[in-house]
């Protein structure tokens, strides 16, 4: 380091090798205590904390906790029996010649700093520049700083250009709501902030950059959830041009898989990850980020009991998830499980234990006729100790399925905590069904290029046409979106029209691509990693908000910055804007 006025070294640095030399160290008062006339200060810095002490009491007088000092001293040897085992400077100490407060503290702090984890987030927040003194925090952004440096340098050996793209832009239809910029010089006009830097780096592509990529921030008002943080999020943008879906996939792979094993000591699923369809994950998993650290599976029974007595399945969706070896579990155990069920919306759940000799016990036995029984045996493969769950409902037995084989996995401590599952989600539907709106929308991203082309679109029947479209998931968590985009402008008006957009609706909302295509587009393809998302598993953190230095809450607000917030009168009429408050 630079030696200057207030230090000659860092904190954490200060070694056996130094002792009887005179220092000078700068850092923050973590800790202070009196030993009967003897004071030990200890001092943090970002590289570490180091024991001070003096038997001057005047040298410390009126220091409060998390003060800056300067303190020159001499570094001296501890006695063996003193030695500190839980930090790299407890071999030695500084006896305190000078000491110099800096910026001097509070006697009473919102929270004790080290142990800032154990107050509410919104506190924490609110004195963020505090909880960031926490080494667990501190080292949190740290190590965020770490692993972006590794991704720059593995994209620019991956042979990417990094490019920045524009944080003012055109609101666009992409689907989260965007957060809109007025403009104080053209009256009524707004500027809006990118959901993602998609149609830039698709016109990169078309400006004949090869590939690109950029640390993107991404703006969109969605409510946070635990693996979403409200408003600003990061993502590792990137696109390929002259590129095939195997060709991102391949990118991706090696993205997820190098970066993972450099930051962490976990299991980490081999290359190349396990492929799966949208329908095989939503059959097997009831979800389309499935996690795969949970070894059971779902299988669909509704065949066999289409014309079956017991009313509650008959003719309705059944999903049926059997697991081994439980049948002599308590029946408390299984009123566990039927509150679970009736907790996310389940009228309740079925289920029949499998005994020793291959009969039935369970409430819904009495119910299913003996070739039910039979079929059920031979589908799924029902064993002596088995235990086979029901999940029948007309729309929602995929998804409360997945729900429940969650639930199992935790319930049992089938899943591995010690491991990170990936895999890959592809060919996702086109279109799906609006309900409310009574139309086909766009399922996934609208500029993905159909499975087909144009004779999928139109000579299929629109739930059955996919698109190159594919999700990398981890441990029941979506890591990246990508797709291979839809360079072709025939193609793009007949995706758009069987949505229910115009022509002239994609030349006014999507004027830019719009325009480019018309001069020579090359096929191109690409994905966005979510940076904060890669930093909470391999952190371990719960939540994607100890990522972030600044993150607002989780209702979307900063009380350390105080936003959002009003402003003057004066800012309104420059942007034209009144604000009218509804009581």
């Amino acid at each position: 380091m630079k030696q200057n006025i207030y230090r000659t070294i860092y904190c954490g640095l200060v070694n056996e090798e130094l002792v009887d030399q005179e220092i000078k160290i700068a850092g923050w008062i973590e800790n202070i205590r009196d030993h009967g006339g003897v004071i030990f200060v200890d001092v943090r810095d970002e590289h570490g904390t180091v024991q001070v002490v003096s038997n001057d009491e005047s040298l410390f007088d009126n220091l409060t906790k998390e003060s800056t000092v300067t303190i020159s001293g001499i570094v001296r040897k501890r006695k063996e029996e003193d030695y500190n085992n839980r930090i790299k400077t407890g071999k030695i100490e500084v006896l305190a010649k000078e000491l110099t407060v800096l910026g001097k503290a509070k006697n009473v702090l919102p929270f004790d700093v080290m142990t800032s984890h154990e107050v509410s987030e919104e506190v924490r927040l609110r004195y963020r520049y505090l909880d960031l003194r926490n080494t667990k925090s501190h080292n949190s952004i740290l190590f965020r700083n770490q692993v972006i440096k590794y991704l720059r340098e593995k994209m620019e050996n991956l042979g990417h250009t990094e490019i920045q793209t524009p944080i003012l832009t055109a609101s666009s239809p992409e689907g989260a709501r965007d957060f809109i910029v007025p403009s104080r010089k053209f009256q009524g006009k707004f500027y809006a902030l990118p959901q993602a830097p998609q149609i830039f780096k698709q016109l990169l592509m078309i400006s004949g950059f090869d590939k690109y990529f950029q640390i993107a921030p991404c703006f969109r008002d969605e409510d946070a959830r635990n693996d979403r943080i409200y408003g600003e999020f990061y993502q590792l943008d990137l696109e390929m041009a002259f590129a095939t879906e195997e060709d991102v996939l391949e990118v991706g792979e090696e993205i997820f898989y190098d970066t993972f094993k450099k930051f962490s000591t976990k299991e980490i699923s081999t290359r190349p990850f396990r492929r799966l369809s949208y329908k095989e994950s939503m059959d097997k998993y009831g979800t389309d980020k499935p996690d795969l650290r949970n070894p059971l599976e779902i299988k669909d029974v509704s065949e066999i009991f289409i014309e079956s007595g017991f009313k509650p399945f008959r003719g309705n969706i059944v999903k049926a998830i059997r697991v081994e070896n439980i049948s002599d579990k308590p029946n408390s155990w299984f009123n566990e499980l039927v509150d679970y069920a009736n907790s996310i919306g389940m009228p309740g759940i079925g289920y029949f234990k499998v005994l020793e000799d291959m009969t039935f016990s369970g409430p819904i036995d009495k119910f299913l006729s003996e070739t039910e029984r039979e079929s059920l045996i031979k589908e799924v493969s029902l064993t002596p100790n088995s235990v086979i769950f029901f999940i029948a409902d007309r729309k929602m037995a995929p998804k409360f399925a997945g729900q429940i084989r969650m639930e199992l996995g935790r319930k049992l401590n089938l899943i591995d905590e010690n491991k990170f599952a990936f895999c890959i989600v592809k060919d996702f539907p086109m279109y799906e069904y609006n309900d409310e709106d009574k139309k086909y929308d766009f399922s996934h991203n609208p500029f993905s290029m159909p499975k087909g082309g144009m004779e999928a679109l139109e000579n299929s029947n629109i739930e059955d046409i996919t698109a190159y479209q594919f999700d990398f998931v981890c441990n029941g968590i979506e890591m990246a979106s990508g797709a291979v985009r839809n360079h072709d402008l025939d193609i793009m008006r007949k995706a758009f029209n069987l949505a229910g957009y115009e022509e002239s609706v994609i030349e006014e909302k999507f004027k830019s691509l719009y325009t480019a295509f018309q001069y020579g587009a090359p096929p191109h393809a690409g994905m966005a990693p979510g940076i904060d998302r890669m930093l909470m598993l391999l952190n371990d953190e719960i939540s994607i908000r100890e990522t972030i230095a600044f993150p607002l809450s989780a209702s979307g607000q900063d009380m350390m910055m105080g936003c959002p917030s009003e402003v003057t009168e004066k800012q309104l009429r420059e942007v034209h804007i009144k604000v009218r408050v509804s009581n």
